[in-house]
C-alpha cells in the first residue's frame, strides 16, 4: 500500500458565507475569521449575567437618547465573504443604519463588545481585535469576567488604541457613547444578588 509523504503541502480549507449558511442550528456559536471556522459552545451563566447587565445599561441609554440600536448575540455581522462574526453586543448608530439587513449586519457597526471565555480569549483579544480594526469598527470593548475588568479601544490610524481600562467597582467611559457611565459593580454582580 502506498504511503502519503509527510512532506507534501497541505491546503487549508477556506470557508465562506455560503458555507456558514449551511451550518447546523445546534446551539453552538460559529464564526469565520479570514476563512477559518471557529466553534464555541454555549456561554457560561457568568457570561450571560454580564451580557444582560451590559445590555440593560447600554440599551437604556441608547433608547433614551435615540442614538441607534443595540443587538445581542446571536446576530451575524458580515464584514466580507470570509469574515462573519457573532459579537456579544453590537451597536449601530443612526448614521450607519443602512448596514442593517433582513438577515444580518452587512458592514462595520459603530461599537462591538466581546466577553471573553477561556475558549475565546486569544480569538477576542488578538484575531477579532485586528479584524474589527481592519473593517473600520470605531470602538471595541473586551470584557474580562474573571478579572472584572473592561478594556475600551478606539480606532486610530488603522489599528485600535487603548482609551480606557476600568476595573470593578470603577465607572466605564466610552468614546462613542459620550455621556454613558457604566458602573462595573452592577455589571459584575453575582447571580445570587438577584434573589
Amino acid at each position: 500500500m502506498a504511503q502519503v509523504s509527510p512532506n507534501l503541502p497541505t491546503q487549508k480549507i477556506k470557508f465562506s458565507y455560503q458555507d456558514y449558511l449551511l451550518l447546523p442550528d445546534d446551539g453552538k456559536r460559529y464564526e469565520i475569521i479570514e476563512g477559518e471556522m471557529y466553534m464555541t459552545p454555549s456561554p457560561s451563566l457568568r457570561h450571560q449575567d454580564i451580557l444582560r447587565e451590559l445590555f440593560k445599561t447600554i440599551e437604556h441609554y441608547i433608547s433614551e437618547n435615540r442614538l441607534g440600536i443595540l443587538y445581542l448575540a446571536l446576530c451575524d455581522v458580515v464584514f466580507s465573504d470570509s469574515n462573519i462574526v457573532q459579537p456579544d453586543l453590537i451597536f449601530i448608530s443612526k448614521k450607519n443604519r443602512h448596514i442593517i439587513k433582513k438577515q444580518n449586519i452587512d458592514g462595520a457597526p459603530d461599537l462591538l463588545v466581546e466577553i471573553i471565555s477561556p475558549a475565546t480569549k486569544k480569538r477576542d483579544v488578538i484575531f477579532k481585535k485586528r479584524l474589527y480594526a481592519k473593517f473600520g469598527v470605531q470602538e471595541y470593548w473586551i470584557v474580562f469576567p474573571n478579572e472584572e475588568r473592561i478594556e475600551v479601544y478606539y480606532l486610530g490610524d488603522s489599528k485600535f488604541e487603548l482609551f480606557n481600562v476600568a476595573d470593578n467597582p470603577q465607572v466605564l467611559k466610552s468614546i462613542i457613547l459620550t455621556e454613558l457611565d457604566i458602573k462595573l459593580n452592577q455589571v459584575f454582580r453575582d447571580h445570587e444578588e438577584y434573589f
